[in-house]
């Protein structure tokens, strides 16, 4: 259960694995760099699919190191090369974010791009959460 609350206006249509609204309870604020599906030895999967799953993973021990936990996570836009594979593969990819987040659905948005920076990428998230202060003071620290 989020400590935040996700609304969804009664007048807009419903939504379906998003909100349409986020407002975040007191905390720290954490603003994720792009995040793609490439694990720690710089590798990086084939496949949609299989990138979005680890970028999540990816997403979920970047909250988790600020002393959050993935319900912490109020937005998130995803932005892919591959719009028409997305579309297609959206049980999949529900599946994959369920894994991690849950039924935890924050505001997000999905953008198609031409492309990334490392061409082997085909999708990157864009994340923001909001640590409650009592668990904010554990974030792990380290040098850029």
């Amino acid at each position: 259960m989020s400590r935040h609350e996700l609304f969804n206006p009664a007048e807009l249509a419903p939504p379906s694995g998003f909100s349409y609204a986020a407002v975040a309870s007191p905390g720290r604020t954490v603003h994720l760099a792009g995040i793609t599906g490439h694990e720690p030895d710089g590798s990086i999967a084939v496949g949609l699919v299989a990138q979005f799953a680890r970028a999540c993973r990816t997403v979920e021990e970047i909250i988790a190191g600020s002393g959050g936990t993935p319900t912490d996570l109020v937005s998130m836009t995803i932005f892919t090369t591959e719009i028409a594979t997305y579309r297609a593969s959206r049980s999949e990819v529900g599946a994959e974010y369920r894994a991690v987040f849950g039924k935890h659905y924050p505001p997000m948005a999905l953008v198609g791009i031409a492309e990334l920076y490392d061409p082997r990428a085909v999708v990157e998230l864009v994340c923001v959460a909001v640590v409650p202060d009592a668990q904010s003071s554990r974030m792990n620290t380290g040098s850029s």
